[in-house]
């Protein structure tokens, strides 16, 4: 990452997850930038509620997707959420825990600070 990007604290942000490659960039970190409309920018430990809620909503986050080299996500996997799903969801009672740390700072734009640090 050339810019330091920053987390939801105010420091430098974290990797979610290098196991499976999160985020927009598919490097591991919850990073935004022009190209990323979806602004994945919330690190979340997904739950089956969530996968479950995200499925009805039309995002299948649970099928494997070997074109995509996306191995399909189970309860207790680090993603990058789109602030606006995870927001929707904690809306309808399902959003999923998050890491405040590899949380990219401009998930404040939608999601309220306190709201995520109630769901660490």
């Amino acid at each position: 990452m050339d810019v330091i990007n920053k987390n939801v604290l105010g420091t430098p942000l974290q990797p979610c997850c290098l196991e499976i490659r999160s985020g927009f960039y598919r490097d591991g970190y919850c990073r935004t930038g022009d190209l990323d409309l979806g602004k994945h920018v919330v690190c979340a430990v997904v739950t089956k509620g969530f996968l479950v809620y995200s499925l009805t909503r039309g995002n299948d986050l649970i099928t494997p997707r070997p074109d995509w080299d996306f191995p399909g996500l189970k309860p207790g996997d680090k993603w990058c959420l789109c602030a606006t799903r995870w927001k929707e969801a904690f809306e309808a009672g399902c959003a999923p825990p998050v890491v405040l740390e590899s949380c990219h700072e401009s998930a404040t734009d939608i999601i309220d600070l306190d709201v995520l640090k109630a769901h660490v």
